[in-house]
């Protein structure tokens, strides 16, 4: 073979096992257009915002109520894990009379990775198992059954 062939195949032949190796991109939760978004203003009640945005991936009722419509977009390379590409939760928090008083639209950059698949947030705190913490209990001097 004459180098000529043989710089024209090998390229080819570097190339030819990566052809496998192509992103997909998933998206997970609700996916929440700034049309939607501008349909909902303050002062809309709580039937609205579902009416437009749909039932909420998770709600709170610390320091008044809240709608959270949480998003996550993950890109997967072959047979690497995925990687979280976009994150956005839209907060919609309501009055004691159930009216939209403030929305907020936060980004990956705003917080903390949320786990959408197991649906965990990781806590601030020690991570300790059941076991573990029963054994800490029992080592401190002012436990007592």
């Amino acid at each position: 073979m004459n180098f000529k062939a043989g710089a024209l195949i090998l390229p080819l032949l570097v190339t030819l096992p990566l052809g496998g190796c192509f992103t997909t991109t998933y998206t997970h939760g609700h996916v929440i257009t700034s049309d939607m978004m501008s349909q909902v203003q303050v002062g809309s009640s709580r039937e609205q915002v579902e009416l437009v945005l749909g039932s909420p991936s998770t709600t709170s009722s610390l320091a008044g109520d809240a709608y959270y419509y949480i998003s996550q977009k993950t890109a997967t390379t072959a047979f690497m894990a995925p990687d979280i590409v976009e994150q956005r939760v839209v907060a919609v928090y309501f009055d004691e009379d159930g009216f939209v008083k403030d929305m907020g639209n936060y980004s990956l950059e705003d917080g903390k990775i949320v786990d959408i698949v197991t649906r965990k947030t990781r806590t601030g705190g020690a991570d300790y198992g059941f076991l573990t913490q029963i054994l800490r209990g029992a080592t401190n001097p002012n436990f007592s059954l």
